[in-house]
């Protein structure tokens, strides 16, 4: 028995030691993950440590992840088997913000944004207040609850994962389902789709006429090389010919400023060219937190950038359970850390849907939202000005003027301006594990 007892944990120390050496490199960014993962889940959208652990963060290698959360302290501290703690803590008004490694959390910037939620007795979307009973004739509503249902995974499997369906039709909620422990009062992380938002925060500032698409010379870094003829617009359309890598499976450009950078704006700034502008397509969260820093050049001062995403977007059109999250320096993550509710995450969908007006008042451009969707450059019809698109037809069964925000793991707001609806998807597959092509065929079909 002794000998069988010795032979296990051998076996065991074995197993450890192989799982450590190879994912050494790693380490950092698999608890940088974990800390920052399980802080905003717990802090920011009030889920338990359990759920988080056995949901977000339950696959390799972020399971082997040990996370001890401080309450009082509003912290969060992981370890893979005692190696390289990473800490997350949480500031009421910017989320968690992950500090790099052995970083003082004085490190933090101290000023958060001022905010001005809307309140009034208008029913959705305008409001919170329950929408009017409306039965529209053309729906069939057995089949579109089959449809959302589907999307959902039965007691048998566990394969599509989806949390959150949300289906809005003439501005009216004709079908919400929420996986067992979330609820439409439920904050839900959209990672890419905070990428979106950036697009409408620089359509204001194009509106103001504080800034023009096809303007060059965006940063003093780059006024004496060939960057320098690098346009805004290249950025929004991911077509700068910057060099990126987009990996999230290995030690990437994008790991390491998601999870060890301190200032995410300066990351892909300082980046050469690798392709030419205009003929390099390459998506890249590294651009779109080079936006947010572009952004926050347009301003005389910090505390304006951080007001200016809520009063002239975010808490005008009333996402009220919106929120961005910083890194260290206070520089919103906007490639990444946007949460919001799926209701609140359909309301920015409806923006574009009716061309940037918000009950009565042009908030951006109908112009703009033309550009938006504008298929980039090399993209194949797939990407606009960050937004995608099914002007290339990814999804065949799909009308093609459908364009959308999209996340990792299969966050998604679905705006389709021929059929007038936006459609939410929220959870933790991709495709093939969640075929959005029949799910949203299946919505349509409803819908005569």
């Amino acid at each position: 028995m002794k000998k069988i007892l010795k032979y296990s944990a051998i076996v065991v120390i074995i197993a450890i030691t192989y799982i450590v050496y190879s994912n050494y490199p790693r380490l950092n960014i698999i608890t940088g993950f974990s800390a920052k993962n399980v802080c905003s889940c717990t802090f920011e959208a009030g889920r338990s440590q359990k759920s988080v652990e056995e949901g977000d963060n339950n696959f390799s290698p972020v399971f082997y992840a040990k996370n001890v959360v401080n309450v009082k302290k509003k912290s969060v501290t992981s370890t893979v088997f005692g190696l390289k703690k990473r800490k997350a803590v949480y500031k009421k008004g910017i989320g968690c913000v992950l500090l790099p490694e052995n970083a003082s959390e004085e490190r933090i910037a101290k000023q958060i944004p001022r905010r001005k939620l809307q309140q009034n007795n208008l029913p959705y979307p305008y409001g919170d207040e329950v929408q009017k009973d409306t039965v529209f004739a053309n729906v069939n509503y057995k089949q579109l609850k089959e449809a959302v249902e589907n999307a959902f995974d039965s007691q048998e499997n566990g394969i599509k994962k989806t949390r959150a369906v949300l289906v809005v039709y003439k501005n009216h909620i004709i079908a919400e389902k929420y996986a067992e422990g979330f609820t439409k009062d439920t904050k839900l992380l959209g990672w890419s789709m905070t990428k979106s938002i950036s697009n409408a925060i620089l359509g204001i500032l194009e509106k103001q006429g504080r800034i023009k698409v096809q303007q060059s010379n965006l940063f003093s870094e780059w006024e004496n090389d060939e960057r320098s003829k690098i346009t805004l617009n290249n950025l929004l359309q991911m077509n700068s010919g910057l060099a990126w890598d987009e990996n999230y499976n290995t030690m990437s450009d994008v790991t390491r400023m998601l999870f060890l950078d301190a200032d995410m704006s300066n990351t892909q700034l300082q980046k050469p060219l690798a392709g030419k502008p205009n003929e390099s397509w390459n998506y890249s969260s590294g651009t779109t937190n080079l936006l947010s820093g572009f952004i926050r050049n347009q301003f005389n001062s910090h505390q304006e950038y951080l007001d200016f995403w809520y009063s002239e977007l975010i808490d005008k059109i009333g996402m009220n359970s919106m929120i961005i999250e910083t890194d260290v320096k206070g520089n919103y993550v906007s490639s990444s850390y946007g949460w919001a509710t799926a209701r609140d995450w359909a309301k920015f969908g409806l923006l574009y849907l009716h061309k940037g007006n918000w009950n009565g008042e042009q908030i951006l451009k109908e112009s703009w939202i033309d550009y938006t969707v504008t298929p980039t450059n090399t993209s194949n019809g797939q990407y606009g000005a960050q937004f995608w698109l099914n002007a290339g037809g990814v999804y065949a069964n799909v009308p093609k003027d459908l364009f959308s925000c999209n996340g990792y793991q299969g966050q998604r707001v679905f705006i389709i301006p021929s059929k007038d609806i936006v459609i939410v998807r929220m959870g933790l597959s991709e495709s093939p594990s969640f075929n959005f092509d029949a799910f949203l065929s299946n919505i349509l079909k409803s819908i005569n």
